[in-house]
């Protein structure tokens, strides 16, 4: 009975001793990371909920939508909903895929390589009106879309280029975060000495961007990209200005468009919430297959910025 009170004995003084060498941050340390962690997940449940929502209420008819909780599954009925979102209207569902999928695709690599010139340039050339160009670049990036999507949207028609495919690609080029990005990953990927060099041994200004310099800039450009290509996917003003030909629409108005209809078609609510499942579809495969890359393509660019 003595030895037993002697080990317990010494295992409380071992647990003093160790509170006593604690230092006196860290315990505060601590209380900050528990708080800090219980921020995150109510955060997550946050953002997450709507998602879940979302993926229950596809799995419901349309009279099981309105009469069961929000958050509780009903008969399964996802694939017979799929079949009707497949087939209503003639499919027009899919033909706004693929429209959102040219307008994302398309532009974003379009985008990309007119960000990726752009910030080439400003990292490799030194000219006159360079830091005013920068501060254009920076400047411009304030300015919200809302304000300038009536004169994109007046210039596209003096132009003829509205109710057009080329309407929505050709403003998308204007990215001035996409340029601000490349220019950060410029800055610091590509070498002056070795722009030299190469300009020594005979290669073209050309030949020195292609074969190097976006060789070098890969993991930033494929972060370009991915923020382009969500920023067109998601693309809702300016296709709703310009566009009036459904065959032309992609999916946010369309989608839209059936969620303002569903008041007088209630069949439309489900479809609504069925097709919108669907469409962040692309935008978690993107994001999930190219995160290697757009990691290390963020943390690079803090720490060159």
């Amino acid at each position: 009975m003595t030895h037993t009170t002697a080990l317990v004995a010494t295992k409380r003084d071992r647990r003093v001793s160790a509170s006593a060498h604690t230092p006196a941050g860290e315990r505060p340390r601590r209380g900050w990371a528990i708080a800090v962690t219980i921020a995150m997940i109510v955060a997550a449940v946050y953002f997450l909920a709507p998602v879940l929502w979302l993926v229950i209420a596809s799995t419901k008819s349309a009279g099981d939508l309105f009469s069961t909780p929000g958050f509780s599954f009903a008969k399964f009925e996802f694939f017979t909903n799929l079949k009707a979102l497949s087939t209503y209207d003639g499919g027009i569902f899919w033909r706004w895929g693929l429209n959102s999928v040219i307008y994302s695709v398309i532009g974003a690599a379009m985008t990309t390589f007119v960000c990726a010139v752009t910030g080439y340039a400003l990292a490799v050339y030194r000219f006159r009106g360079r830091g005013t160009v920068i501060a254009i670049v920076l400047a411009s990036m304030l300015i919200p879309g809302t304000v300038i999507a009536q004169p994109t949207y007046v210039l596209l028609v003096r132009l003829g280029l509205d109710n057009t495919y080329w309407g929505i690609l050709l403003p998308a080029l204007a990215y001035p975060f996409g340029v601000l990005l490349c220019w950060i990953y410029a800055q610091g990927s590509v070498p002056l000495e070795l722009v030299e060099a190469a300009r020594l041994d005979g290669a073209g200004e050309f030949r020195i961007f292609f074969s190097m310099g976006l060789r070098l800039m890969s993991n930033g450009l494929v972060t370009v990209m991915l923020f382009a290509f969500l920023g067109s996917w998601n693309n809702y003003l300016l296709p709703l200005l310009v566009l009036t030909d459904q065959e032309l629409m992609p999916l946010t108005v369309g989608l839209t468009g059936w969620s303002q209809a569903s008041i007088t078609i209630p069949s439309l609510q489900t479809l609504t919430i069925v097709g919108s499942l669907v469409s962040i579809v692309p935008i978690a495969v993107a994001f999930v297959s190219l995160q290697r890359f757009w990691k290390s393509g963020l943390t690079a660019g803090g720490l060159r910025g």
